[in-house]
């Protein structure tokens, strides 16, 4: 799967996700096999005839560069390993473009893939090396992070708390209870603002319960005292 290129004013210009995968491809250190053979032909053509290398010598060299390789090919393994594990897991992409703009993208890893020694995730459609993942989100944080935004959105939904009405009391009550719900973990993510606005709303809801039972107390009893009387309020004779 390749990256898409950005043509602007008749030029390529190159992406962040561009930017990350020829970083990393790039960066490789060190040489291969064939590169170290090819150097230590030429150190043995190019030797000094009169103090020629000692074969001990060479086959000392191939020796250490053969553990570095093995290193290498281990680091490479326990590489594609860590990112196979990233498989369906939120992560946090940092890459940085060719003109040194940062950018930040959080998505979830559809697969990997394995090219020139890298490894790259796959977020979207687009790969990225996985040396620019900054963090693998847990889902214990990822929902805490959902059901936060849920709540804060149905508390700003609601009017203001000197518009509050009894309309909103199933509303209210809800968050409260969802509020009341949570985790501790999961309540760390509500700021206290949040959490001071939603008192404010159940205490306006409790008050406003509060006047519709006194109002209908209140008519209750003025329905009871009035009876045997007359509009002026004078007692009337029981008709039989």
């Amino acid at each position: 799967m390749g990256v898409s290129a950005v043509v602007k004013n008749g030029e390529i210009q190159e992406t962040a996700s561009q930017s990350s995968v020829k970083q990393a491809t790039t960066s490789k250190n060190g040489m291969d096999k064939e590169a170290f053979l090819q150097l230590l032909v030429a150190q043995m053509k190019y030797q000094d005839p009169l103090e020629p290398t000692s074969n001990t010598e060479y086959i000392s060299q191939y020796a250490t560069f053969s553990q570095v390789e093995q290193m290498q090919n281990m680091s490479a393994t326990l590489e594609l390993s860590r990112a196979s594990s990233m498989v369906g897991k939120q992560v946090l992409i940092q890459t940085t473009d060719s003109a040194g703009n940062t950018k930040e993208v959080q998505g979830m890893v559809e697969y990997v893939k394995y090219e020139n020694n890298k490894a790259y995730v796959s977020i979207d459609g687009t790969l990225y090396s996985i040396d620019d993942v900054s963090a693998v989100i847990g889902q214990d944080y990822q929902d805490a992070v959902d059901l936060a935004q849920l709540f804060i959105k149905t508390l700003y939904d609601l009017p203001d708390v000197s518009e509050l009405t009894l309309e909103h009391k199933d509303k209210v009550e809800t968050l409260q209870k969802a509020y009341n719900a949570m985790t501790d973990y999961q309540k760390s993510f509500i700021s206290a603002s949040d959490v001071k606005k939603l008192q404010s709303y159940i205490d306006r809801i409790t008050a406003l319960k509060e006047e519709n039972k006194t109002e209908n107390s209140d008519k209750t009893e003025g329905g009871e005292g009035s009876e045997g009387k007359d509009p002026e309020g004078k007692d009337t004779e029981k008709t039989e």
